[in-house]
């Protein structure tokens, strides 16, 4: 039994229940879909089929962040436990909810003087967020103190490598990250943006690749120029995809058959619905350990 629980927010888009297996404790992630509000609940209440679908459909979605009394209520009853907390929040570069956890902090440490309670940005975002989470309780599961794996994690951050692309602009245009005659050009001339997250935590456009299959491939050679060791990267890879199974599934094929000492298979999962919401279906997303990112 540990005297600390790890703690993550549900847009590290694993399953429930492999963060159960692994002990991971999370906190739900709020959307709108056609004004009505949901957990983000890692598919419980509605499956990213059904999801994605919708969008598809032309449903307008809309999310919010864990506020501050909604940490503070959800970190509580482990400090009453007299469990220490290590929480790691979807990154500040695109979210607010490590600002929120932090006043939540605030509050409880002067309840719980004698409680440790750690708040760090995981400076990354979906699975890899996720990636990370499985190397915390990897440390924890080896016997490591929450003070280990907290200093663990602050030297490590930003060895967790995140690059996407997209082979829809559709909700690049709605959500007004791209203008729509770049979208329309975009889409006719068949570009699939290239991003990655930077060392500030913040989604940056990289490259614009004509074709899926130019991408897919150029998505690969990333983590053939970043991963640790090169091609003999012996850690975990994650994937994770809105609606294009296939195409995780194609860049899944390549890392599987270039990187021969891989810890297991490449974990394949959907992307949920909070980070869903902006990117739209046709994402996927590409998560590994390698050198340490220090373009912003």
């Amino acid at each position: 039994m540990h005297n600390y629980i790890l703690s993550c927010c549900s847009t590290a888009d694993l399953t429930k229940e492999h963060f159960e297996q692994r002990d991971i404790h999370y906190i739900c992630f709020h959307y709108e879909l056609d004004g009505k509000q949901y957990a983000d609940d890692l598919g419980q209440t509605m499956s990213s089929e059904d999801f994605y679908r919708a969008m598809q459909e032309g449903a307008d979605t809309k999310t919010s962040q864990v506020n501050a009394a909604e940490y503070e209520e959800y970190f509580e009853p482990f400090l009453k436990e007299g469990k220490d907390i290590l929480h790691v929040s979807l990154s500040s570069g695109i979210s607010g909810s490590f600002n929120s956890a932090n006043i939540a902090k605030s509050i409880l440490e002067e309840r719980y003087p004698d409680r440790k309670i750690y708040i760090v940005d995981s400076l990354t975002a979906a699975s890899g967020y996720g990636l990370m989470m499985d190397k915390l309780a990897d440390l924890r599961d080896d016997g490591k103190s929450i003070d280990e794996v907290h200093d663990w994690l602050i030297e490590n951050r930003l060895k967790c490598h995140a690059w996407f692309f997209s082979t829809d602009l559709t909700f690049f245009v709605k959500g007004g990250r791209i203008s729509k005659t770049s979208g329309f050009v975009g889409s006719v001339l068949n570009i699939c943006p290239l991003l990655n997250v930077d060392a500030a935590g913040k989604l940056i456009p990289r490259q614009k690749i004509r074709t899926k299959r130019k991408v897919i491939e150029a998505i690969v050679k990333q983590m053939e120029a970043h991963a640790q060791d090169g091609l003999d990267y012996s850690d975990k890879c994650y994937i994770s995809h809105s609606a294009c199974y296939e195409d995780a599934r194609a860049v899944a094929d390549l890392i599987e058959g270039r990187f021969s000492k891989l810890n297991g298979k490449v974990l394949i999962n959907n992307i949920g619905t909070t980070i869903g919401s902006h990117t739209g279906p046709g994402t996927v997303a590409l998560f590994f350990w390698g050198d340490e990112k220090t373009e912003a």
